[in-house]
């Protein structure tokens, strides 16, 4: 039977618990409020549910990941970030971002950022700990990404392109700042074959955990005490601007 957590105190049961069909199925109930979303984090879950759902929360095995230092680059992106006239920004546009990545996409008749879920995370951006990468062309948004950054990881949440390759651009650009300043984790979440392409892996969940103790601490039964912000190791600032003249592939 999957757990209802209430509202008060903050308290996840153990990942291991999850369900395995739906995979990673750990809990439903709660908050969305930073002391839950925080915990959360910290411990290898997320929420992730519909309009007519409760709150669920998820910690899938395997989790895909992408080491920034992994990213792979291929000649015809490499060809865009020095030719398509992008300029990334980074918590510029945060709100609009969110939005973008919440419109409609083909074959999805809805969208699992729903409004509380978009207020939930502004709130974490206003905190300083949710983040967002945008692309533009000239004064248009064309592209970008969202997550949670905490210490060296970046929790990805979603995506967006309105040109071809423009959320990617976005992605290769936080890595190679998360690269450049002691980042060491970008977690997916769940598999897909657009960021396996551009090298993201799968880890066994333990291993993941493992990670995130290492580097954030273990998490205490005393949510309030222990799931203090970190905030992230490298500058967003530093991702900014055109591509460099000289990008190639690596």
């Amino acid at each position: 039977m999957l757990p209802w957590l209430p509202p008060f105190p903050v308290h996840f049961p153990p990942v291991e618990e999850a369900l395995g069909d739906p995979d990673g199925l750990l809990a439903a109930g709660g908050a969305l409020t930073p002391e839950w979303l925080l915990a959360a984090y910290r411990r290898g879950i997320f929420p992730w549910y519909g309009d007519d759902q409760p709150i669920l929360w998820w910690s899938p095995d395997p989790r895909m990941v992408l080491r920034p230092e992994e990213l792979r680059v291929r000649r015809s992106l490499a060809k865009r970030l020095r030719n398509a006239g992008f300029t990334v920004t980074a918590d510029r546009a945060f709100d609009a971002v969110v939005a973008a990545c919440a419109g409609p996409r083909d074959g999805q008749p809805g969208t699992w950022i729903t409004e509380a879920m978009r207020q939930a995370y502004g709130h974490l951006h206003a905190l300083g700990a949710a983040h967002s990468v945008e692309v533009w062309q000239g004064e248009r948004l064309v592209g970008g990404l969202y997550g949670v950054a905490l210490g060296p990881v970046f929790f990805g949440e979603s995506m967006f392109s309105r040109e071809p390759d423009a959320s990617k651009v976005a992605l290769v650009r936080l890595a190679r700042a998360m690269a450049s300043g002691g980042g060491r984790l970008i977690d997916c979440q769940m598999h897909t074959a657009h960021l396996a392409s551009l090298g993201a892996r799968d880890i066994a969940r333990e291993a993941f955990i493992g990670y995130l103790e290492e580097w954030l601490g273990r998490p205490g039964e005393d949510a309030a005490s222990t799931d203090r912000f970190l905030p992230a190791c490298w500058s967003f600032a530093t991702l900014e601007g055109p591509p460099a003249p000289n990008d190639r592939t690596p």
